[in-house]
């Protein structure tokens, strides 16, 4: 993929405005377990930072995808993972399948408030019962007159105590379960949500919760495209969603090794430096190399995507290589500060912390390794 001036400016709009309104205030934040979302957003919403890749009559720049993870990239330079990833739920998980399926009547009404930060979205996939089972979900949107009634659960929800509305993935009908689903948009002030926050062992900024539907009321006009297209839909979203995640890793994975190098540096043990120690500095190399690697990875993934390619097989790759790497260089720099990397206050413990998740949410490991073993034509018969 070519950078072009265009791509470097916008680069450099979110690097000042992640110094100037988010990075001062990531300590507070993690303390206090949540980010204020929407005054955050509003603000990141009158740059236009927020519809970067959708369409201008919806408030959108109208740029093409490399466009949108390039600000995902430079949102990797936040000293956290939470904010960001709060961020990605709202530009690249909950709003695509709006933005390409919906109506222009629920774009309007929930798309262009996204864009313009007066809204936050969240989206409604994952269950207790079933994270990365898409098609094993159980929360149901029955059929009444105008209205879909919904009923069930939903497990690890960004965003989820701040929302406005959830990008909610239910059974709408009993048929085979990859052709039973529909996306339906819920406003989160509709009666019968309930909502309660997990407390994680990472990601502390943003919050996350279960939230829970009983006899929930949503006109049928919410639905996204058509009924029972759901799980495509869905599947079409992981692919930026997957994107975006390898994409915000790479500058947080080159920071963890700047940090390194340069604490390396500075601390002497038996009178030389860390950093003298071959062991040490091929390391370092070594895991600079994997970076660039899965940088090469990810950006070869989103060009074919613009060029209108199905690029399951490569998002998958790129998801599964970026939460395993960020595991790998989180915990052999984590070894190199010794104490000091123990302590919580430290970047490579946050990045240690934070970073596990990757290799969980938005379809764990294993789930990738099924998709590329399908797509590689290795999986026994019955397993496809």
């Amino acid at each position: 993929m070519k950078f072009t001036p265009e791509h470097i400016q916008l680069a450099d709009t979110v690097k000042r405005f992640c110094e100037q309104e988010i990075n001062p205030h990531v300590k507070e934040w993690e303390e206090a377990e949540i980010f204020p979302a929407h005054e955050v957003f509003k603000k990141m919403g009158n740059l236009g930072l927020l519809g970067v890749k959708y369409d201008p009559a919806y408030g959108g720049m109208g740029l093409d995808f490399s466009y949108s993870m390039v600000v995902a990239e430079t949102l990797g330079a936040i000293p956290c993972g939470g904010v960001p990833m709060a961020i990605g739920v709202q530009t690249d998980m909950c709003t695509p399948a709006l933005a390409r399926f919906g109506s222009d009547e629920l774009k309007r009404e929930y798309l262009a408030p996204a864009i313009a930060g007066d809204m936050v979205g969240c989206i409604g996939v994952s269950e207790a019962g079933g994270g990365s089972d898409v098609a094993a979900l159980k929360t149901t949107a029955r059929s009444d007159g105008d209205d879909y009634v919904i009923n069930g659960s939903k497990m690890w929800i960004t965003n989820a105590m701040q929302a406005d509305w959830c990008c909610l993935l239910a059974n709408t009908s009993e048929g085979k379960v990859h052709a039973n689903k529909s996306l339906i948009i819920v406003p989160m002030d509709a009666k019968g949500i309930e909502k309660q926050k997990i407390k994680k062992i990472g990601m502390n900024s943003s919050d996350t919760a279960q939230i829970f539907f009983d006899n929930v009321r949503v006109p049928k006009r919410n639905l996204v495209g058509v009924e029972g297209t759901g799980f495509m839909m869905q599947m079409l979203q992981f692919q930026e969603e997957r994107l975006y995640g390898a994409a915000n890793s790479l500058k947080m994975l080159d920071n963890l090794i700047d940090k390194t190098i340069e604490y390396c540096k500075e601390r002497n043990t038996f009178g030389k430096p860390l950093i003298d120690n071959q062991v040490i500095h091929f390391r370092l190399a070594e895991l600079r190399t994997e970076v660039e690697c899965l940088r090469s990875l990810t950006y070869r993934a989103v060009d074919e995507y613009i060029g209108g390619a199905d690029v399951t097989r490569l998002a998958s790759m790129a998801k599964l290589k970026c939460g395993r790497l960020i595991r790998e260089v989180a915990d052999s720099c984590l070894q190199y500060w010794g104490g000091m990397g123990f302590t919580w206050d430290n970047p490579v413990s946050q990045a240690y912390r934070d970073g596990r998740l990757v290799s969980i949410g938005g379809g764990a490991d294993e789930i990738m390794l099924g998709i590329i073993a399908k797509l590689e034509g290795t999986l026994p018969k019955k397993a496809r």
